[in-house]
């Protein structure tokens, strides 16, 4: 990441905050007197770190922030004015902002604003800042996170650290009312983060789909990054953070989408849609659909069908790993429309594949408190997650004896 990196807490000098990993311990390999599992050469285990021992921290002094705000909420205004001024001339930021920001009404008529507003430097959706950008400031709602994450398209994301002034914030643990705080405890390093996996989605007009995932070569993974051309099949490519949706669109008819799982065909979709999820995503539009909500350090991807045309189609969580390909078939009876967290909203026409699979550039979220803490605490105060008035106990008077209450057993 830009200007930050993720680090992994010295268990001999941090004093863990839960006893046991978030991930299940590592199982036996030995069945019985005589049965084991067989060895595998040592490049092909990977070692997985416990989350909730990822912290932020700094390889250098942060220089640069990128501010995304709610747009259309007169709301926010006070809070970004307050935010960015103390950005520029407490902390010496330099302040990036979208270009349609600085041309707000309610920012252009401020005089006391003027200074700070002339020092913002701008940029429009398609640029590349990618290597401008140190960490990110989210004021709004959900939509706010989704949308800083689609700047991102090409390589990492910097930390984003999100405060709720939207609608829901289910993403935006932070309260503003204490921001300055927040922004000192991230500066300084060793903030709990949440990894939240990305999805990579290519749109190919045929069948023919290279063998390389995620369009890099195998040297990414140890860190040399040597990206491959497009194929001319391409058409389109997405990362997302929620959800790829490929539904029937304006058609009458069922969608018709033949899936497969490493080019292995499981079933043939009939309904609505299909919802491609991250476990981000699983408490978004999949939940609407039906499915399980996941916490977002759980390795997986969610397959949610939309109003299908079976009953026994149920939601399915499969390994993040997986290659998934839609397709669809020659003889559907029409086309099919593929949109990415909500936007870039795509036709696919007959013959037309879809190749999804987790991207290896998540985003790292800053926790206001741990990754277990913060979940739970958007499922409770956003979702009311298992809202109920608790049940009554029995009084005396009905105490139960023998399967009979008092009164009965006289």
């Amino acid at each position: 990441m830009s200007g930050s990196a993720i680090r992994h807490r010295d268990v001999s000098s941090f004093k863990l905050r839960r006893g046991r990993s978030i991930y299940a311990p590592t199982p036996s390999t030995t069945f019985g007197p005589k049965a084991c599992l067989k060895k595998v050469p040592a490049s092909q285990i990977m070692h997985v770190t416990d989350p909730s021992s990822q912290l932020l921290t700094w390889k250098v002094n942060a220089l640069s922030v990128l501010v995304i705000k709610k747009i259309y909420d007169e709301s926010v205004i006070e809070p970004f004015k307050a935010l960015v001024t103390y950005l520029s001339k407490e902390k010496n930021l330099v302040i990036f902002v979208e270009a349609g920001v600085q041309k707000e009404e309610s920012i252009l008529n401020d005089d006391h604003f003027t200074s700070i507003r002339n020092k913002m430097k701008t940029f429009k959706e398609g640029d590349d800042i990618t290597d401008k950008i140190d960490f990110i400031v989210c004021l709004g709602g959900d939509g706010t996170l989704l949308y800083a994450s689609s700047l991102f398209q090409e390589g990492s994301v910097p930390p984003v650290m999100a405060f709720s002034l939207g609608s829901l914030g289910f993403l935006t643990p932070f309260e503003f009312d204490n921001y300055q705080d927040s922004i000192n405890a991230v500066l300084k390093g060793n903030s709990s983060v949440t990894l939240r996996s990305r999805l990579n989605s290519h749109i190919y007009t045929d069948d023919n789909i290279p063998n390389n995932n995620h369009n890099y070569d195998h040297d990414s993974i140890f860190g040399t990054e040597h990206k491959l051309p497009d194929p001319p099949n391409l058409k389109v490519k997405f990362q997302v953070l929620n959800e790829v949706v490929i539904d029937r669109g304006p058609s009458p008819y069922l969608s018709n989408l033949d899936l497969y799982l490493d080019n292995r065909h499981i079933t043939t979709v009939q309904g609505d849609g299909l919802i491609i999820s991250t476990p981000t995503g699983s408490t978004a539009y999949a939940a609407a659909a039906g499915a399980s909500m996941i916490h977002p350090n759980v390795p997986a991807i969610m397959i949610t069908p939309i109003c299908p045309h079976s009953l026994s189609f149920r939601p399915i969580i499969i390994p993040a790993g997986v290659e998934l390909k839609i397709m669809v078939p020659p003889d559907a009876r029409h086309t099919a429309w593929v949109s990415h967290d909500g936007r870039s909203r795509q036709e696919i026409h007959k013959g037309w594949a879809v190749r999804i699979t987790t991207s290896i550039y998540p985003v790292a979220c800053v926790c206001r408190r741990d990754q277990i803490s913060d979940w739970f605490d958007s499922l409770a105060e956003c979702l009311h997650w298992n809202v109920r008035q608790r049940q009554k106990g029995f009084t005396k008077t009905c105490a139960i004896n023998n399967g009979k209450s008092e009164s009965e057993s006289d």
